[in-house]
């Protein structure tokens, strides 16, 4: 029988451009969101780096199921038994320049269960600041759904919050997954509502970390690490700077707001 509640964590950082020092404040923030009860805990996107200069991620690529982002990763999930999504990976690209931004979900045991290469790639450019990452990645083609003990989770990434059509596609995803880095100018704008909105329109909880600070180069984030419920109320929320936000999902409550929009579900499923 799948759970009928989950204690999920959205972690919230504040990368800098050294790769160590990165890698140790996540893995001292899962083992603080484990300590705390979480089952399922993720990391925001550029979780690894967020460097002045963007190239610096190429040279960090790394084949898919080896290298040192991803050996972390996998060691924290099977350390404290927890689910654990790395938010974004570097991973290699056949373009040459170029890298694919991968979210990777981690069962207990540190076993790579799913695979999400960013398929909408974020562009930005309003006169003063300029930011383009099709100029160092590739861009994804599958939708992807993990398969979990609580059902089927939608991963995405940042950007793709403005592409409901990704979350529509069956099956339908109990848990949506939206780890970002958004520029605080955008975030302050539409960070929760578009999340909110991907929730209600699904009728799925959201897990939604972020970086949320000042980065080197001066480039601010908007934080704002939300936990969203499936009917749009807004869980947990960590606003600024490192930390976590900490919620139970109740897939019981879930299942009986499904029940009651059952056109919404049909619809949702590609049945109508």
């Amino acid at each position: 029988m799948p759970p009928t509640t989950l204690m999920a964590a959205a972690i919230q950082m504040v990368s800098g451009d050294e790769l160590s020092a990165n890698l140790a404040a996540a893995g001292r923030l899962v083992a603080e969101a484990a300590a705390q009860g979480a089952r399922f805990a993720a990391l925001p996107e550029y979780f690894y780096l967020m460097p002045e200069d963007e190239t610096a991620r190429i040279a960090l690529a790394e084949p898919f199921g080896d290298g040192p982002i991803q050996r972390h990763v996998a060691a924290l999930a099977r350390e404290h038994g927890v689910w654990l999504l790395a938010g974004s990976v570097p991973l290699v690209s056949p373009e040459p320049g170029r890298f694919y931004n991968s979210s990777l979900l981690f069962d207990p045991q540190g076993r790579c269960a799913a695979r999400y290469d960013k398929i909408h790639l974020f562009g930005f450019d309003d006169g003063e600041q300029r930011y383009r990452e099709a100029d160092t990645m590739s861009a994804g083609d599958d939708i992807v759904t993990a398969a979990t003990p609580w059902g089927a989770t939608r991963l995405s990434i940042c950007y793709d919050l403005r592409f409901p059509e990704l979350y529509r596609a069956g099956p339908a995803p109990l848990l949506i997954t939206a780890p970002a880095a958004f520029t605080h100018t955008t975030g302050r704008a539409h960070w929760e509502l578009l999340l909110r909105a991907r929730a209600v329109e699904n009728l799925a909880f959201v897990v939604a970390p972020g970086q949320g600070g000042v980065h080197p180069g001066g480039k601010r984030t908007f934080g704002h690490s939300l936990i969203v419920d499936a009917w749009g109320e807004v869980l947990a929320c960590h606003a600024e700077g490192e930390g976590i936000a900490l919620a139970t999902l109740d897939f019981a409550r879930q299942a009986a707001w499904r029940a009651r929009l059952p056109a919404l579900a049909h619809r949702r499923l590609g049945q109508a």
